[in-house]
């Protein structure tokens, strides 16, 4: 009894310290932009879009962009990454609806060089075309990502306002079907609690993460930090150029906005479990250590509690019934921010255990030669 008492307050504890300790992480209104909204946004901005087979989303991409609100002329790439569903008429035909032509450069994608990711090789490609412009900032968007009116105005304001490096925000993903209700929520709060934004704009910690969808960024701070080369070869390359970005004495400022959304949505399970799988091995470096610590970890603090309730025994339940409750109001907020039920809270360990088999089955993949699959690519090989 003893010893199941002592191995129930671990689950609690945890919890304890990620409420109270972990930089407030699942605090949703810490997250959403600061910054001064009255302040008039300066210098100029070019976007680059890489796209590959987007043609579900890319025209609302693009029109977004070129109809934001903004004082300076805004100027957008999109880099054709060897599309085959008409994701580069689809573009042209998006600006040329608005008669925006002139502001939108639509480049055909080279082909991927060794040792490159082919997103960082269209972004370079992207880049490289967009500096001849000589822009004070980069705007760093998906193809999927329909940006609010005001959405770069904000961006430049929060990071006028805190002088900041790369700012990026986690847009609002969608959460409609059951798959996504049960696990995009928690993907948020999963991507937080790893990259907590409060840490990650502290310049006394080495913590560094970014949201790839929506990043605007200095070009001389990208040209400081070493380039898209320096991440040429990152599937996490949001979080890559991130630390890159930080340990060159740049700062940054990651958010949540509720206004800018990504387009793509997951009907089934299977889709989710492969947008999972494509980079959670590579987050925990290809170690095998580390795939079974975080087993543990996660067997530990989300589904341990859950166990503890049919014990049998009253302290050992009634620590278990605790630490589960300080998860679900840890939870809460992020499940509100998507508009869903307070009662979705509730099953965050069934995420978990989810999240944790899609882990396994990444590090299979990746043990068969074939981690890291996106768009017909393999881009997480073993050596």
């Amino acid at each position: 009894m003893q010893v199941l008492t002592a191995i129930a307050c671990i689950p609690l504890l945890i919890w304890l310290y990620l409420v109270l300790g972990r930089s407030g992480f699942w605090r949703v209104s810490r997250k959403l932009p600061p910054g001064d909204k009255s302040q008039q946004p300066r210098g100029t901005v070019v976007a680059v879009i890489p796209a590959r087979n987007e043609a579900a989303g890319v025209a609302r991409a693009v029109t977004s962009l070129l109809q934001q609100d903004f004082p300076a002329l805004l100027r957008v790439v999109v880099v054709d990454d060897n599309s085959d569903d008409g994701t580069a008429e689809l573009a042209r035909g998006a600006a040329a609806k608005l008669g925006r032509e002139s502001q939108l450069t639509l480049l055909q994608g080279h082909p991927v060089p060794a040792g490159w990711t082919g997103k960082m090789w269209a972004v370079a490609q992207g880049v490289a075309e967009a500096q001849k412009l000589n822009p004070d900032y980069l705007l760093l968007s998906d193809a999927d990502v329909e940006h609010a009116q005001g959405n770069l105005t904000e961006l430049m304001q929060v990071t006028d306002s805190g002088g900041y490096d790369l700012t990026s925000y986690m847009v609002k993903l969608s959460c409609q079907t059951t798959p996504e209700k049960l696990l995009i929520p928690a993907f948020v709060f999963f991507f937080f609690l790893l990259y907590p934004p409060a840490a990650i704009g502290s310049p006394r910690t080495k913590i560094a993460g970014a949201a790839g969808g929506c990043m605007l960024i200095r070009t001389a701070a990208l040209e400081q930090s070493g380039g898209i080369t320096r991440i040429r070869s990152e599937v996490i390359d949001d979080c890559a150029l991130a630390k890159a970005v930080k340990l060159s004495g740049g700062r940054l400022w990651l958010g949540l906005t509720s206004q800018t959304r990504s387009l793509r949505t997951y009907v089934t399970f299977g889709e989710m479990e492969h947008m999972i799988a494509r980079t959670a091995f590579n987050q925990l470096r290809h170690s095998w250590l580390l795939l079974a610590g975080t087993c543990l970890a996660l067997t530990v603090t989300y589904l341990l509690p859950i166990a503890l309730l049919f014990t049998g025994h009253l302290i050992p339940a009634l620590l278990g019934a605790a630490a589960w409750a300080l998860m679900t109001i840890a939870y809460a907020p992020m499940v509100d921010f998507y508009g869903r039920s307070v009662l979705w809270s509730l099953t965050l360990p069934l995420a978990a255990t989810f999240y944790m088999a899609a882990t396994v089955d990444s590090a299979i993949h990746y043990a068969r030669g074939r981690g890291g699959q996106w768009k017909g690519r393999s881009q997480d090989v073993t050596i």
